[in-house]
């Protein structure tokens, strides 16, 4: 996910002006960041010595040891911008975690999806109560070139989240179900994958500029007695909508049970 926001950032203006810092306890891992122009080590406190804005993209059960990695050998702390991508570690935990550390810092917490590295992806934010509208405004404006980027309350992060950030792995398999419904028929499947997926892309663009009810779209499309009606009625044996508000409950769910915990 860090590599799928930062290739969203690198689409942005302002990246000329960036100077990126990454850390993991494995350099040999980080050799792909170069690429984006980013100075790789393996110190968290580097880091913070050199950066105003850290994204944290540990596993949430590395949150502690990633923290305690970091220092600040400075004489004159700054504050931090920290913007967490943990799944299911809320903003309270983020910040008693953070105590812990010798300086002031601010706490974002965002829920990103791979779409961002393409320039089309949904970004969700939510502040603690210390993050100023500048902050705020940096963020929107470092992610300008991910896609879509909107705050929201915190309770709305682990539903609305797991839409926007679990969903694509549901959209990709609907995609492939669709290409291989046109395999069947006798389609190649390099051409039935490019046309689902652009018919896919197309449908999203259609309810995002028309302002209709998808509901609406799909009825323009279904003619008395023709064929999409047709594969209408087979979804709707098949519990398709059922199936899909499942899978956000689930996942919704397993994101509370990692909070929990």
């Amino acid at each position: 996910m860090s590599t799928a926001i930062v290739k969203g950032i690198c689409r942005n203006e302002i990246r000329d002006s960036l100077n990126i810092w990454v850390s993991g306890p494995h350099k040999e891992n980080l050799e792909h960041w170069k690429q984006y122009g980013a100075n790789v080590i393996t110190s968290n406190g580097e880091v913070i010595c050199n950066c105003d804005i850290v994204f944290i993209g540990v596993k949430p059960a590395m949150l502690e040891a990633a923290i305690c990695n970091c220092y600040l050998p400075t004489k004159n702390p700054k504050n931090i911008l920290f913007i967490s991508m943990l799944a299911g570690v809320n903003i309270q935990k983020l910040k008693q975690v953070l105590k812990q550390l010798p300086f002031d810092s601010n706490v974002i917490r965002i829920f990103p999806n791979t779409p961002m590295s393409v320039g089309a992806g949904s970004c969700l934010y939510a502040v603690d109560e210390n993050v100023t509208q500048e902050q705020c405004a940096t963020l929107e404006k470092l992610l300008a070139g991910c896609g879509m980027c909107e705050k929201v309350s915190e309770p709305l992060m682990d539903s609305l989240g797991i839409l926007t950030g679990c969903g694509p792995a549901f959209m990709y398999m609907i995609i492939e179900a669709l290409a291989d419904g046109a395999v069947k028929q006798g389609v190649p499947r390099a051409m039935a994958l490019r046309h689902a997926s652009q018919m896919m892309a197309g449908s999203a663009t259609m309810v995002l500029q028309s302002n209709k009810h998808p509901g609406l779209l799909k009825d323009e499309v279904c003619s008395p007695g023709g064929c999409t009606i047709a594969g209408v009625a087979a979804l709707e044996n098949g519990k398709l909508r059922a199936t899909m508000i499942n899978a956000i409950e689930a996942a919704t769910l397993r994101v509370k049970e990692m909070s929990k915990n």
